[in-house]
């Protein structure tokens, strides 16, 4: 066998097995691909060799990445978040970046490797941060908009360091000129390709696009991508730098998204490979000799890390809680700080001695990155639990505005759901004090004459402040599970007796909210195929008042028939306890122990529902207890998985 398509065997193999493991253990895949790394480089298992040609290959990754990042750049957005992303996020990247550049000279290395390696420190991992704020539902808190506005300037600092790393590695009496030669090209370029470059780049695609070939698109995506990247190549610019370029030319045409789905696969595939040969150049014999230096790089750099943010955080006015959330998220490394490490060991300006343990450090902070924001939430209660002079401020601020209100509405979030049942209530003379914890969005209301004050609904003392005891009903608008049950929890403390409405995503957790205190539980799902369906049969001609008997007729239902879902593989969760109440359909083949019998002579009862009986050529019906199946019915159950297989059993076994 060719050694090429034996490494390439190996590389597919390993990084199937550990994707998927890390996938199972909810995971970024980046980490996977760096253990496959460590595990088959040369340093250990030895079965790939770190070959030039594999790093060539690898850094095709690095330009899609880049790519990517510039896809994804919005200028809408960097506007929009101006303040935070160069208030903020220059902060964080600049103290960083001179705390390394003071730091590492006094420790004897030179000022070039210490200038790169606080860059690189100041960088944080994009994938893990914004996928665990998406599975948490923070992107929308303060510590979640903070987080991803010094995750923006980091991007756009990267920039700046690809342009400037490889200008460094210059002999001293040539550094300045170099340093600003490069400055001067990467000016030049940035102005050519963006000032310049739009409408040929627009026209280009539209005439791509009107051929109506996905090949011949993938194809141009391809050239432009590679092309730019080749073209700041020949100028003495790194590839990655011509790949963000292309990506923010085309970010800002329509066919954006076209291009992040068609590109997504070579990405993906390519950036794996990076990682895996920043695995592979990790010596773990020599990390091991070196333990403690090792720890010791791991340990100051995450405490400095979340320490700076923090504080950062606290001069621009975020509270205590929020700023230790946001220092929690970002004290890790990043991707991009592994694509600054690689260029500088290729530059030589960070010795292989340094860099060994720099990268196993990098690699280790990323491997507990999500440990460390999984349990931030418990540390940053304990640590803010005595912060009473804020807190203290707030409540009196919640308990002023409730102060003349008898019979109110506690609404808990004032996002779009929680201002349209707030102008609801307004309308019909209710009053209502509103919980939000988005300063800005306080700020925003408060001035427009909105009863919205800042709070964490789902602290007690807040609720209580809110007038609770003499409250009339509580609604939770955010779509939060874990902030729902925590105040329900309280109310059901201070205020047993109270209704609560609870708005949710879908219906998978509402008996666990129904057990939980809350008198009725809304589902998005729900109410938008209800409507989605009115919709549907009023264009078909169905009467409206047939349309509003059918709908009306289904929430009744709901609870009886709608509960529970048809599951798949990427339904399964981490909080799906096999309590979840769910759809199965049983296809009753020909000698099934149900054909011939009718659903009470089964005994189905206490086991799961059914919720209906589909026969070919049929609609579905509603099932009569005395219908008889035949081979070939469908029979709808809904149940907990346990019983559900037991009925399902029964129906087909007896």
């Amino acid at each position: 066998m060719p050694a090429t398509l034996a490494t390439i065997l190996v590389l597919l193999g390993a990084s199937v097995a550990v994707v998927v493991a890390c996938r199972q253990l909810r995971l970024p895949p980046i980490l996977g691909y760096l253990l496959v790394g460590i595990a088959v480089g040369p340093h250990a298992a030895g079965w790939v060799e770190d070959s030039h040609a594999t790093r060539y290959l690898a850094e095709f990754g690095v330009v899609f990445l880049m790519f990517s990042l510039g896809l994804e750049f919005s200028l809408a957005q960097l506007r929009a978040m101006r303040r935070a992303v160069f208030g903020l996020g220059l902060a964080q990247v600049g103290v960083t970046t001179l705390a390394g550049a003071v730091a590492l000279p006094l420790a004897g290395f030179p000022w070039q490797a210490g200038l790169v390696l606080g860059g690189a420190l100041a960088m944080s991992s994009t994938a893990i941060v914004s996928k665990m704020l998406a599975e948490r539902d923070e992107l929308a808190t303060p510590h979640g908009r903070d987080a991803i506005a010094i995750l923006l300037f980091q991007d756009l600092a990267v920039v700046a360091f690809l342009i400037v790393i490889p200008a460094l590695g210059r002999d001293p009496e040539e550094l300045t000129i170099a340093l600003g030669l490069a400055a001067l090209k990467g000016a030049v370029a940035l102005t050519l390709i963006l000032g310049l470059g739009q409408r040929p780049m627009r026209a280009l695609f539209d005439l791509v696009a009107r051929q109506r070939s996905a090949e011949l698109f993938v194809l141009n995506v391809l050239l432009v991508t590679l092309g730019l990247a080749a073209l700041t190549g020949l100028v003495g610019l790194s590839l990655a730098l011509g790949a963000f370029l292309a990506g923010m030319l085309i970010a800002e045409t329509e066919f954006r998204h076209q291009v992040e789905e068609d590109i997504k696969p070579f990405r993906d595939v390519l950036l794996g490979l990076f990682f895996v040969t920043v695995g592979m150049s990790l010596d773990l014999q020599a990390v091991a000799g070196r333990w403690a230096l090792v720890l010791l790089l791991l340990a100051v750099p995450l405490a400095f890390k979340l320490l700076l943010v923090v504080g950062l955080a606290r001069a621009f006015g975020a509270p205590l809680a929020s700023s230790l959330r946001t220092g929690f998220y970002l004290a890790q490394a990043g991707e991009l700080a592994l694509v600054m490490l690689a260029l500088a060991r290729d530059s030589a300006i960070v010795d292989a001695s340094l860099a060994q343990p720099v990268l196993a450090a990098m690699v280790l902070s990323m491997l507990a990155a999500p440990l460390v924001i999984q349990f931030a939430d418990p540390i940053v209660r304990a640590l803010t639990a005595n912060d009473w002079l804020a807190r203290a401020a707030q409540l009196t601020t919640i308990a002023s505005t409730a102060m003349a209100r008898q019979e109110h509405v506690v609404i808990c979030g004032y996002g779009r759901s929680g201002q349209n049942l707030a102008r609801l209530l307004a309308r019909e003379g209710i009053a209502f004090v509103a919980l939000d914890n988005d300063p800005e969005r306080v700020r925003a209301a408060a001035a427009a004459g909105a009863s919205v004050v800042y709070g964490d609904a789902g602290r007690r003392e807040a609720l209580a402040a809110a007038g609770l005891h003499k409250a009339r009903a509580l609604a939770i608008t955010f779509a939060d599970r874990r902030g729902a049950l925590r105040i329900l929890h309280h109310v059901q403390a201070l205020r047993p007796d109270l209704p609560v409405v609870v708005r949710t995503v879908d219906d998978a957790d509402l008996e666990r909210l129904a057990g939980a205190g809350a008198t009725e539980v809304v589902p998005e799902v729900l109410e938008g195929s209800l409507m989605l369906a009115a919709q549907t049969l009023l264009l078909l001609g169905v009467p409206l008042n047939r349309v509003l008997a059918c709908v009306a007729s289904v929430r009744e239902q709901r609870y009886g028939l709608l509960r529970g879902f048809f599951r798949g593989a990427t339904d399964v969760s981490a909080e799906d306890d096999g309590l979840q109440p769910r759809l199965q359909a049983v296809v009753l083949t020909v000698g099934a122990a149900a054909v011939g019998r009718t659903l009470a002579d089964l005994g189905l009862d206490g086991l799961a529902e059914v919720t209906g009986v589909r026969r070919p050529g049929r609609p579905p019906s509603l099932p009569a207890p005395d219908l008889r199946l035949a081979a070939g019915d469908v029979v709808v159950l809904l149940g907990r998985p346990k019983e559900l297989a037991v009925a399902e059993a029964r129906l087909l076994e007896g």
